[in-house]
Parts: structure tokens; C-alpha cells; sequence
């Protein structure tokens, strides 16, 4: 694909993005359970990002080196947050190898970094040298909107196309080989509730450390599905009569905790996963407006980081409306 018809298709695909955290902030943000002050949360700035229109979207952690990497959805740049820095600095600069947004980020444990391209595919990095050791991108021009991507033990990646309401997969085979075509693993269509063609779905994605299923929320409904990675069986979680709408980025601790960033309500939720992945209970929501339009997050030991996108200030929710601050990562501790 040429740079010319990524930049034509990148208005599309932002005016769906619009329409759909518009849309997720009409509705709510649905889990209004154990809500707890921004000063009981202690939500301080981990490190700000340069730029003064960066609005930032995945995030990552390298957990060899604590390594820190943000993606911008504004031009693709990816930045690194080193430890103990107050400042991140570019790591990939906007435009390399093509790419002109940055959404989900990933780190393997080779220590590769992933980022998608939401008009594109996915990459793969060397983290040391910034050297690009893989590409995949979805074939065809038909709408489509790479969005985040989890990895699973056996060394696959699955990634969410919110347009098309598919899951695609990278095999180890076609990472060895470099370059390939996207291609889809499940189609959620028939699982997912009725929308209008072209309309948003499925966002953030997340794998169980067994590797036995996918969970990946469908944002403006606020449903959490659950693909088998053994039968490729669709279900819907049952979260017990709370909801994830405007559920962005998902975060799955080993020990069955799942975080929710819900973006356009400045909220972080806190769930119990059932054993088998298949229910889902609500502990914890925290709201605050600091959180600026949280888009998704990564837990670490003692503190949760956090994006704050700034989107509604000129970003993809309203664009040429507001003024962004300093854009910066957030630290939530107690969530």
C-alpha cells in the first residue's frame, strides 16, 4: 500500500473512531460500583511525552529492562520511557517504514516490540537497535482498523480489526519468515450484537498466561467475548450485570485480574476473572477526570501506567476543538 492511500484512508478511519467513542460516551460508562476518589487512588504523572500533539494510544512494558514504550495515534511515533526518567524520547520517529499511526503496543519476550498501524498491519522491532525485523498487513482496501494485539505462550500474536469485527493471528512460521498477509483467525461477527456496517467493535484484546483463550471487549456495547483457543468457540462473558462500555485497553494479570481502561468516561475498572475465563466480576472502579480519556494501560508491580490520549482536546473525538496540556503517562496506584 502506498503512502497516498494511507493518508485517504486515515480520515475514514478516524471519523469511525469519532463516532465511536462519541457514541461510548453517550452511553456511559456502566460499572458505577465501589467508586473510589482520585485521592484514595493516587493518581500522579509517570514521565510526559515531547510533542505537542502527540495524542498517545497503546502502551508497553519491556519487564527485562522496565523499559517503557507509548505509541502516538497522531503520526506513528513510538517513544521509550526509560527508568526513572521524567521525560520519554523517540524511539521510532513518526513515518518509519510507512507507518503513520501507532495503536497496540506489545513487548515479546524475545524482547521484540509490536505496534499496529490501524490503516495497515502490524510490525515487529529490535528494541536495541529500532531496526525493523518484521511487517504484516491486512490485504485488500476494503475499511478495516488494525487496533491492539496480545501475544500468547506458544508465541502467536492476535490482533482486533474493529471494523470488521475479526481476530487476526501471526504464526510463529510467518515472524521466522518476515513479512506476510493478516489473516483472520475469527470472525466475531455472529457473536457480536447488531451495528451498522462500518461501525466500531472490537478494541482491546488480551490471552490467559495458559494460553487457552483470547478476551477482547466490544466498546460501544460494553461486552467482554471470549474466544477458545482450542475449539475457536465465540461466548460472551458473563460480567454479572455490570458492563465495559467505552472499554478500551484490557490488562490480564497472571493471577486472574483483569483492568479496564474506559476511555471516554476517564475511568479504570478492576474485575474478577473467573478459572475458566468465562465470568467476570466487578471489584473496583475508579473516575476522575485527570485521566484524561484514558485509551489503555499496563499494571506493574505496585502501580498501574496509564494513557492519558487527550482525544477529545483536537484529537480523533473532536478534532480542531480544544487545547491538549502536556501529554503524559499516568500512574495509578491502588487500583
Amino acid at each position: 500500500m502506498t503512502y497516498s492511500t494511507k493518508r485517504r484512508r486515515l480520515p475514514a478511519m478516524a471519523a469511525a473512531l469519532t463516532a465511536a467513542l462519541a457514541g461510548a460516551l453517550v452511553c456511559g460508562a456502566g460499572p458505577a460500583q465501589a467508586v473510589t476518589p482520585a485521592a484514595d487512588a493516587r493518581i500522579s504523572t509517570a514521565f510526559t511525552l515531547p510533542g505537542a500533539k502527540v495524542y498517545p494510544e497503546g502502551i508497553a512494558t519491556d519487564p527485562r529492562t522496565h523499559t517503557v514504550y507509548v505509541g502516538s495515534y497522531a503520526d506513528g511515533t513510538v517513544y521509550r520511557a526509560r527508568p526513572g526518567r521524567p521525560e520519554a524520547e523517540v524511539f521510532l520517529p513518526s513515518g518509519t517504514d510507512g507507518r503513520h499511526t501507532a495503536n497496540g503496543l506489545r513487548v515479546d519476550a524475545r524482547g521484540r516490540l509490536w505496534v499496529t498501524d490501524s490503516t495497515a498491519g502490524v510490525s515487529v522491532y529490535d528494541t536495541a537497535t529500532g531496526a525493523r525485523l518484521a511487517h504484516f498487513e491486512v490485504a485488500g482496501t476494503s475499511p478495516r482498523f488494525v487496533n491492539d494485539l496480545t501475544l500468547t505462550p506458544d508465541g502467536n500474536a492476535y490482533l482486533t480489526d474493529s471494523v470488521r469485527g475479526v481476530i487476526y493471528r501471526v504464526t510463529p512460521a510467518q515472524l521466522a519468515a518476515g513479512s506476510g498477509t493478516l489473516t483472520e483467525a475469527y470472525d466475531l461477527t455472529p457473536a457480536l450484537r447488531p451495528r451498522p456496517a462500518g461501525s466500531f467493535s472490537l478494541n482491546g484484546i488480551v490471552s490467559d498466561r495458559a494460553g487457552r483463550y483470547l478476551l477482547t471487549v466490544d466498546m460501544p456495547e460494553g461486552d467482554l467475548y471470549r474466544v477458545d483457543l482450542r475449539t475457536g468457540a465465540v461466548r460472551r462473558v458473563d460480567l454479572g450485570g455490570a458492563d465495559l462500555k467505552a472499554g478500551d485497553g484490557l490488562d490480564l494479570s497472571p493471577d486472574g485480574t483483569l483492568r479496564v481502561a474506559h476511555n471516554t468516561t476517564n475511568t479504570l475498572t478492576r474485575w474478577r476473572l473467573g478459572q475458566d475465563g468465562t465470568r467476570a466480576r466487578l471489584l473496583h472502579t475508579i473516575t476522575d477526570p485527570s485521566l484524561q480519556i484514558p485509551t489503555t494501560l499496563a499494571h506493574t508491580p505496585g502501580r498501574t501506567l496509564v494513557v492519558r490520549s487527550q482525544f477529545d482536546k483536537g484529537g480523533p473525538v473532536s478534532p480542531g476543538s480544544g487545547t491538549p496540556t502536556t501529554f503524559t503517562i499516568a500512574s495509578v496506584r491502588g487500583l
